[in-house]
């Protein structure tokens, strides 16, 4: 038997051993080499040969990854770890680090319970460290850091130790400072990372060598050595002496939880339902025997078994055979295969336990974000929530007739799979709107559709999504909405919510979609401490991404029976604002008077709908629309020769710069550019610093688009979306 088919037998045994289970993710800032490590790692486990770690990029199994050199996908793969004389299944996901797939980082981080941050021992923590950091911890997942590259600070920038042990510190402190900053309460002060006790590790992934200070203690080496064998370009024999692999798999083993210390305080931050229900005490506990409950975090397309879906079980066994719900299904399917995932290679088994993490075929209506069980009544898991909305819509659509059908299915597919892609199709042209996280997003959608699907499509330019809000409000001054029978008529203000409500409504604290009655007092009392009208806030109707309905009427008659009618007008407008039709963000509707006809038949949807709809357009409209742009951060760094093309360019693209801290021959721009303005900065960089500047980017938000811009850029999407070229004024929602 060789070591991959060893280690393969002995996985399939130790993930019973729940004690012995460590699942967790490698998550960074882009080329700070994640892949580079979870290649090692694996090699190290015996499942590839070490020769190749590092250079193979065995996780980047996609062509395109391979091609562009990037992880788009979160790949994962089990490997086994002994530490002294015990064997642990290390459940390992390599997550991506560019901007545009942060979305997979979000649904990686919900499947495990620990994380290793990479830094760049040359970089530094960078804007996407953060963001990182920041998701796992709003997932309560304990990180621990590793510093990557350290071989580069020796012998490209020639640091002495002592300055070298300088960075090293402006780098945890950094680390620090974001778990400080992002952690839950009770563990600001335990998640810190420290040289000392063992959750910092430094080396070079690439060279395959790490340390930290407790193997230091084991194996005897000595910093002062470490020093002297990178300076020497003795690598591959430290790496002999201090596997990368060994040290940072013995610190996960030691430093990082296991699923049954790390239940019981994840499971009330991502589940809801009862924590004293049968299932509540299930998960909590971890227990194999209790009732099903996984959380799908990730679907791929395999060209031989169709769809897998890949997520955690926090309750229950996995059975091969058995019949399972996708909550909100419409039937149970059944399970055709249960795998354990070993890079690109699926590791069929008769049944997975609570602890794993699970790959599973045949249940099609799994999604990213989904809940599967065997009952399909049970409370769902939280939704997960994406710190970035997309911002970039290409229309697609296929080059033959023929092969719609087959298209409007590969949509599908790519929407199951990336739930960070809005998909909306016109089933009858055939016509694809794709909204995404950045050009490279939907460059790699539409990779996969003609490579993958082999369906050959025509992609329009790409098209920037902006967000309408009001500039200011109407107190006192209500808009009235007349229903087409003129019988019923609704008054409605509206409002700007301020920013940390705006926040808190993204982050999902305060729920989303319609509110139950019984739900809005304490949905209101989360209002009030965002420091606002608590009272107010009770009377919630609903909520639609980053809009609230609120029903500040007294004593109307019949109004309670058209409350459903007057959510799905909100959410229409909220889906398609006034001056644009673009999505709506940060306003409070509210609903201050109404007159209904006392018929029911004179007030249904055909009535009222159009009603309030034309009541919250009006009023939008009479307290000043505005639009606000997506925006985002750019850090270019150039040797100072080329400085001044890149600032020209930066500034010329409407961008404000920041910063710019210098490093001796380089310095590094940091500034705000609108994504509008972004397209084509790849080429016009690399021209004008003769391919000499590294940058990155990251969305950053929405800013208001100027007013002098305004005019010309709704005319150019009313244009584009085949709407009168006029912005409809007040008097137009008047009839």
């Amino acid at each position: 038997m060789g070591r991959k088919e060893d280690n393969i037998a002995k996985a399939t045994e130790v993930m019973h051993i729940r004690d012995q289970i460590r699942n967790l993710c490698i998550a960074a800032h882009i080329d700070h080499g994640k892949t580079t490590l979870s290649d090692n790692l694996i090699a190290g486990a015996g499942m590839m040969s070490e020769e190749l770690a590092g250079k193979s990029r065995v996780l980047d199994f996609d062509e395109q990854e391979s091609a562009r050199g990037i992880t788009i996908n979160a790949a994962s793969a089990s490997m086994v770890h002994n530490v002294e004389g015990t064997d642990f299944l290390i459940n390992l996901i390599d997550t991506p680090g560019h901007v545009d797939f942060g979305g997979d980082v979000t649904r990686a981080m919900r499947a495990v319970d620990g994380c290793f941050i990479l830094t760049c021992a040359v970089e530094g923590a960078m804007p996407q460290t953060e963001t990182v950091v920041r998701q796992a911890l709003k997932e309560k997942v304990k990180p621990v850091l590793f510093i990557n590259k350290v071989d580069r600070l020796i012998n490209e920038l020639q640091v002495t130790p002592e300055d070298m042990m300088e960075r090293f510190k402006t780098q945890i402190t950094k680390v620090n400072n974001l778990i400080r900053q992002f952690a839950p309460e009770e563990y600001k002060k335990e998640w810190q990372v420290s040289v000392t006790d063992g959750t910092v590790a430094f080396g070079s992934a690439y060279h395959n060598w790490g340390i930290t200070v407790p193997y230091m203690q084991k194996s005897g080496i000595s910093f002062k050595e470490i020093f002297e064998y990178c300076h020497n370009e003795q690598q591959r024999e430290l790496s002999k002496k201090a596997p990368v692999h060994e040290v940072l798999l013995d610190m996960a083993v030691s430093k990082l939880p296991s699923p049954v210390i790390a239940q019981p305080y994840r499971i009330p931050n991502i589940w809801t339902g009862d924590p004293d229900s049968e299932l509540g005490r299930s998960m909590i506990e971890c227990n194999p025997e209790g009732p099903l409950a996984l959380m799908i975090t990730k679907i791929w397309m395999d060209p031989h078994a169709g769809e897998v879906a890949v997520g955690r079980i926090y309750s229950g066994t996995i059975n091969h055979g058995e019949s399972l719900w996708a909550i909100g299904a419409s039937k149970a399917e059944r399970v055709q295969q249960v795998s354990m995932m070993v890079g690109g290679d699926r590791i069929s088994i008769p049944k997975i336990v609570a602890g794993n993490i699970a790959a599973l075929t045949g249940i099609r209506s799994a999604a990213a974000g989904v809940t599967v069980a065997r009952e399909n009544d049970i409370t769902p898991f939280e939704a997960i929530r994406h710190y970035s909305e997309p911002v970039v819509t290409v229309a697609v659509e296929p080059k033959s007739m023929k092969d719609l059908p087959k298209f409007i299915d590969a949509l599908r597919s790519l929407a199951k799979a990336d739930a960070s892609l809005q998909v909306t199709t016109n089933n009858e042209t055939g016509e694809a709107l794709l909204a995404g996280m950045g050009e490279l997003h939907l460059e790699i959608t539409t990779y996969r559709i003609e490579e993958e699907q082999n369906i050959k499509v025509s992609v329009s330019e790409p098209i920037v999504v902006y967000r309408e809000t009001t500039s200011g409000n109407n107190h006192g001054e209500s808009f009235e909405g007349k229903s087409p029978n003129r019988h019923n008529r609704f008054y409605v203000e509206v409002e700007q919510l301020p920013a940390n409500v705006v926040q808190g409504l993204r982050e999902g604290v305060f729920g989303n979609g319609t509110i139950r009655n019984n739900d809005a007092k304490e949905v209101g009392r989360k209002f009030g401490e965002y420091d606002m009208d608590k009272d107010l806030m009770r009377k919630i109707y609903a909520i639609n991404g980053t809009n609230v309905l609120v029903n500040d009427t007294k004593g109307i008659q019949y109004l309670h029976e058209t409350r459903e009618l007057l959510i799905e007008a909100f959410n229409e407008v909220c889906k398609k604002g006034p001056i644009a039709e673009e999505p709506m963000m940060g306003v409070m509707v509210r609903l201050v008077d109404a007159k209904l006809h006392e018929d029911a038949i004179h007030r249904g949807p055909a009535q009222t709908i159009p009603a309030m709809r034309n009541a919250i357009k009006g009023a939008l409209i009479r307290a000043s629309t505005v639009l606000m742009e997506p925006m985002q951060k750019m850090h270019v760094s150039v040797p100072n020769d080329w400085l001044g093309g890149v600032t020209r360019e930066i500034t010329q693209r409407r961008g404000e710069i920041e910063d710019m801290p210098a490093d001796g021959e380089i310095t590094t721009v940091i500034g705000k550019v609108p994504v509008a303005e972004t397209f084509g900065f790849s080429n016009d960089i690399r021209a004008a610093s003769q391919g000499r500047a590294v940058w990155n980017n990251e969305n950053c938000g929405f800013e208001e688009l100027p007013r002098a811009l305004l005019s010309k850029v709704v005319g150019g999407i009313r244009e584009r979306k085949g709407l009168k070229p006029d912005i409809p004024g007040e008097s137009y929602y008047m009839d």
